[in-house]
């Protein structure tokens, strides 16, 4: 059986897949056609319904629930792994609704998490996230909220962060950071999404069984070729929560619809299921 899918060319989302799509494991019959985008693309791509299987960020996932449905394992969670909020030089909170802010998407988690913490900052622009240290540094906005690589490069730039948002939100709701997750439509055949979710688990675990050896697939898509930042990057990104979100992770991604529903006024239950 053959399947679209769609993740990021970032660090944790190769090493999470690499072992799936590369056929280091038993794929049991299925084949999958990869898209690697960013993901404010993925997830355009997921409000649209395109792809069977996608890494979407969890800011969209209230968008997308009436198509698809979560699975447990693949995605990125956890403290301490929050977005950081940079600029040239410190800069008051107070001032920050006077700032154009630079956000990577406009349904990321890194939105939402922004949102929640500054609501009255309100001039924003929304780019890929590679390129917001550029446009902070040339002065096209005056800060920006950076994600992946991004976090272990912008001191090296001479830029200095002005909040992480991820304490922000673990202060606000003591729940771990829901970033991003892998989402199966609900109209694949029954069992289909269960037995992927599965292949996701276990190709982590063939990642984990030889790392710190980094598997090429890694290092052809790494935007930052320093394999020490690529390791950072696997360590703070992929964890326990990507084998499997468990109850307290769960918890998390509920309490992130939640903040969302507050945020935008949105009266509507939202309904999560997740497949494991």
């Amino acid at each position: 059986m053959r399947l679209t899918l769609g993740f990021s060319p970032c660090p944790n989302d190769t090493f999470i897949f690499d072992a799936l799509v590369n056929r280091k494991i038993d794929t049991e019959g299925f084949e999958f056609e990869v898209h690697l985008e960013d993901v404010q693309t993925l997830n355009q791509w997921a409000m649209a319904g395109r792809l069977d299987l996608s890494k979407i960020s969890y800011g969209v996932l209230p968008l997308v629930l009436d198509s698809y449905q979560l699975l447990d394992a693949g995605g990125a969670l956890g403290k301490g792994v929050g977005p950081l909020l940079i600029a040239k030089s410190s800069i008051s909170p107070t001032r920050l609704s006077e700032c154009t802010i630079a956000i990577p998407g406009q349904q990321t988690t890194a939105h939402l998490l922004f949102s929640l913490a500054y609501p009255n900052a309100r001039k924003k622009q929304f780019m890929i996230f590679s390129a917001i240290e550029d446009a902070v540094l040339s002065g096209e906005v005056d800060c920006g909220v950076i994600i992946h690589e991004n976090r272990f490069t912008y001191q090296q730039k001479g830029l200095v962060k002005l909040a992480d948002l991820g304490e922000f939100w673990e202060g606000a709701t003591g729940a771990p950071i829901p970033l991003g997750g892998i989402l199966a439509k609900k109209d694949l055949a029954p069992g289909i999404a269960q037995k992927v979710n599965e292949l996701i688990r276990r190709s982590l675990e063939y990642a984990f069984q030889h790392y710190p050896s980094l598997p090429d697939y890694v290092r052809q898509h790494s935007q930052e070729m320093d394999e020490h930042v690529m390791r950072q990057h696997i360590d703070l990104y992929v964890n326990n929560y990507s084998l499997g979100l468990g109850e307290d992770g769960v918890t998390a991604v509920r309490t992130l619809l939640k903040t969302y529903s507050e945020i935008n006024s949105t009266q509507s239950p939202m309904s999560l299921s997740v497949i494991s």
